[in-house]
């Protein structure tokens, strides 16, 4: 059984604590990019990313279009409506492995020590367009991976730390929050964390302010925050940058529209 990783408010008082934790569905090996992507099924797009729809909390149809194979995606369908507490699914696109399955180039050839994870080093661009209908329930995420070593074939080992930049509906970070109003790399956080099956649990930093793009995410500075919290190691290795919705109902209409990771 997973530890506790979300809660989900609704109505008035109803809330169900999850039992599972986000992304841990084994994706197939990566195909063409086609019109559709539902389930499990992923594609390979510019810049050497993955897109992968990873509906692994939901057996509801649900299904990505890619952007002509462009580092983006929209979702395009959509019948998630789970009440579990955890979200259905996370279509996302990524930089490095996800479960075994490795992008190209970048930091899927370079995975990066943690200790060597300097500000500034390695940065990352993300943008979306939140067009879902009235009643969807969703955040707008990055999920970042650090495992213990440098390569992993299955669920990272060490931390996983999350980014939100916003949400809609009664969702909320999993655990309990340890530090409110953070100043990291000119921006503003409240700081969550949960304990889960990786070492360092799940930390998560939510935005103060809701924005649907970030220019400029200093990767290494939230991680090296995270090590000083005494959540992740800077012996450990960052595996995976990955960032998308996690939908717990509705979202057909939401979209990345720009993604990237730069590694040194």
């Amino acid at each position: 059984m997973l530890n506790a990783k979300y809660q989900l408010a609704i109505g008035a008082a109803l809330v169900i604590t999850a039992a599972m934790t986000a992304g841990v569905a084994v994706a197939p090996a990566a195909r063409a990019a086609s019109p559709q992507l539902c389930r499990y099924h992923t594609a390979r797009v510019s810049g050497g990313y993955v897109v992968q729809n990873n509906e692994w909390g939901s057996s509801a149809a649900e299904c990505l279009t890619t952007r002509a194979g462009l580092a983006g995606f929209t979702v395009v369908r959509s019948a998630i409506a789970t009440r579990s507490g955890a979200p259905g699914g996370y279509p996302s696109i990524y930089a490095g492995c996800h479960w075994g399955l490795c992008a190209t180039g970048g930091l899927a050839s370079k995975p990066q020590r943690v200790a060597a994870l300097m500000p500034g080093r390695l940065v990352s661009h993300f943008a979306v367009t939140e067009r879902a209908r009235p009643g969807s329930a969703y955040d707008v995420a990055y999920d970042i991976w650090v495992n213990q070593s440098p390569r992993t074939r299955g669920e990272p080992n060490g931390t996983e730390i999350m980014v939100w930049l916003g949400h809609q509906g009664k969702v909320r970070p999993a655990g309990t929050i340890v530090a409110r109003n953070v100043t990291i790399g000119g921006r503003k956080y409240d700081v969550w964390h949960a304990r889960g099956r990786a070492a360092g649990g799940t930390v998560t930093y939510e935005l103060i302010r809701h924005v649907t793009a970030i220019g400029h995410l200093d990767v290494g500075r939230l991680i090296q925050d995270a090590v000083r919290r005494r959540y992740a190691s800077p012996r450990w290795y960052l595996v995976s940058v990955e960032a998308g919705f996690e939908i717990w109902r509705g979202g057909a209409g939401l979209a990345v529209t720009h993604f990237g990771v730069r590694v040194p």
